[in-house]
Order: structure tokens, then sequence, then C-alpha cells
């Protein structure tokens, strides 16, 4: 059976305490300015005119995402593959929702509001230290934040060492391509594609 309707799940799973609810604020304070400095890693979801998701990571150096004030982000768009899928949905919608994590921390920072891209070069200059330089910038129009709850990475065990696998339990990136693709050419090894990325960073 579905679940079609608010009153339904409401049902099943009842109503958030009040704590819940309060913990969501509409600008940054004190605890998540210092979590976003701690960040080396965020998860950006943006959806487009059409109602299409796109979610994708990205990183750089712990604080890589600039804090302008308590109420706007700046996150640097360095070169990539040219898709372009978050800063495309960006044009046509303006939305975007944000999940900041720190490496060895359960809990992790959510951060939603307004989205659009940037090429002032007096925000860009804020990253002088970035070899593959931002090409433009996503500024984030604060209206939500809050912290969440470590149970998904208790669960998970993500930073656990204990949990790790080895890479090889995977085929390379290249080698997955090719298969989902049906490419001609061969593959790179991890070793070729790594000192690739390097070079590109």
């Amino acid at each position: 059976m579905k679940i079609e309707s608010v009153d339904q799940l409401r049902e099943l799973y009842g109503t958030p305490k009040e704590k819940a609810v309060r913990k969501q604020l509409s600008h940054l304070e004190g605890h998540s300015k210092r979590y976003i400095g701690l960040s080396p890693f965020v998860v950006v979801s943006t959806y487009d005119a059409a109602g299409h998701i796109d979610v994708s990571p990205r990183g750089g150096d712990p604080g890589f995402v600039s804090i302008l004030n308590d109420r706007q982000l700046l996150i640097p768009d360095v070169k990539g593959n040219k898709r372009l899928d978050n800063l495309v949905n960006i044009i046509e919608t303006g939305r975007i929702g944000t999940c900041f994590m720190v490496p060895g921390v359960d809990e992790t920072l959510r951060v939603n509001g307004r989205a659009s891209l940037t090429v002032d070069p007096d925000l860009l200059a804020l990253y002088p230290g970035i070899r593959n330089k931002p090409i433009s910038g996503i500024l984030i129009d604060i209206e939500e934040v809050f912290l969440h709850c470590a149970k998904a990475f208790m669960r998970s065990r993500l930073w656990s060492t204990e949990a790790r696998i080895e890479r090889s339990e995977l085929p390379t990136m290249g080698q997955m391509l090719k298969d989902q693709i049906q490419l001609d050419d061969t593959p790179e090894t991890q070793e070729e594609m790594l000192a690739r990325y390097r070079t590109e960073l």
C-alpha cells in the first residue's frame, strides 16, 4: 500500500519533538559557522524547471566554502567535466540544498536556500590559494540552517577504518564507464586516473 497523504505519513511516524522543529534556524550562528569552517566536503542538491533533481559532491581544503555573512555562503566552482548540471539547475530554479560533512564527526549540517551564480572578481578573489581557479561561484542566500543527528553515520560507520573496503573491490572508474557506455578504447588504470586528477586539481 502506498502512502499518499501527509495524514497517512503522520499516522505512521507521529510528529517531531519541539527541539527537532526549533533547531531550524534562518541564519548562521557560531556553531554552524565553525562547522562550515572545518568542513572539506559538501553535497549540493538542485533541481531544474521540469523538477529533475541533481546531487553532486564538492570538496576542498577545510573551510573552502566562504561565509560572507550570517545569511550568505559562497561555494567556488572550478573546472570539471562541463556537464554543469547543478549550475544549469540554479539558473532555471534558483534553489539549492546542501549537506556539510566533517571527517570524524557523525553530525552533519544542512543549509538550504536560494542560489545564484556569480563571477564577481572580488568574490572569486577569496580563493587565491586554489591552483584550479574558480570559474564562477554559487552564492547561497540562506533560508534554513540546522544540524542533522548522528544516527545515519553511526549506522553506516562511515568514518570507521574497520568499515572501509579495498578500492579493488570495484573496477576502476574507466572500466565502469567503458562497460556502461560500450567504449572501445582501453580504460585508464587507477594509477593513471589519479595522476591525471592530481594535475587538474
